[in-house]
């Protein structure tokens, strides 16, 4: 049983939300505004928050049709029976609502225009795939995964120590956000099939696995030109390190090329991965340097 809910909260999409907090303190750290509490909340919170997204898209889904016994990608809890449905709703919400919880403990440091923000992320926690228009099903997923694991996640978290934002810090929520996205191609580009026949649009069925695959290279490739103020802090070597990004980043894409299937799943763990290295590398440079 416990299996079956590590299952359903996707452990390895986690650094998705786990990465901007982490490069975000960084910066911090390196322009001397680090606060731990505040950090800590903002990871929890951004953690807390995308496991309440993954159970919520494995319960709608499911209510939807689109997951279906036999799919390609890792086994769906509820359409494979290991949990209820009702369990599934009733997880997705007290794990959203713990997730505002722990949101709620950064009023105290930036003030009270922090709850709008928090009903937002919440609210389009579950609109990427429930309600009337789930954004996943209509070409926006990718559009979200920008904007909430790479723009807001990554100049909220820096706000709420240094409270005031920073250049430096917004180039690299973009670079953030497109690797985010990536995480995302590789998703719809194994679903794309199944995704087909329930009328789902990702950007994968509208646009098609080629222009996809050269968005996700080209993703990884203006994250590094994006965040070359981070880079230029090393005064040895400065290129090594993105360099070092660059060599994962082009492995991943040419398996995701030359792959198919259940395969892909690997190159989904993989370009997760390639995310957190990258804030690591950008953690790294700025505390070091």
């Amino acid at each position: 049983m416990l299996k079956d809910w590590i299952s359903a909260a996707r452990p390895r999409t986690l650094p998705v939300s786990a990465g901007p907090v982490i490069a975000a303190t960084a910066f911090a750290w390196h322009n001397q505004n680090f606060r731990w509490v505040p950090a800590l909340l903002c990871l929890m919170f951004a953690l807390l928050a995308q496991i309440a997204s993954n159970l919520a898209n494995d319960y709608f889904d499911f209510k939807k049709g689109s997951d279906k016994i036999g799919r390609v990608g890792p086994r769906r809890a509820v359409v494979s029976g290991d949990i209820s449905p009702r369990a599934m709703l009733s997880a997705t919400l007290i794990t959203l609502g713990t997730a505002c919880l722990f949101g709620c403990g950064l009023i105290w440091y930036t003030g009270w225009w922090l709850i709008p923000a928090g009903i937002l992320i919440a609210l389009f926690a579950l609109a990427y795939t429930a309600g009337p228009y789930p954004l996943s099903y209509h070409g926006l997923g990718d559009i979200t995964v920008f904007v909430f694991f790479g723009l807001v996640a990554v100049n909220l978290t820096y706000y709420v120590q240094a409270l005031t934002f920073d250049m430096d810090v917004f180039l690299s929520s973009i670079a953030i956000g497109l690797l985010s996205v990536n995480v995302l191609i590789v998703n719809n580009y194994r679903d794309m099939e199944d995704d087909k026949d329930a009328h789902k649009k990702t950007t994968v069925v509208l646009f098609g696995r080629k222009t996809m695959g050269i968005i996700y290279l080209l993703n990884g490739l203006f994250a590094v030109i994006l965040t070359w103020p981070v880079w230029k802090l090393s005064t040895i070597f400065p290129v090594l390190v993105p360099f070092l990004f660059m060599v994962l980043h082009y492995a991943s894409w040419r398996a995701l090329l030359q792959l198919k299937g259940r395969e892909l799943n690997k190159v989904l763990g993989r370009t997760a991965r390639n995310l957190l290295i990258f804030t690591l590398l950008i953690t790294i440079t700025l505390i070091c340097f």
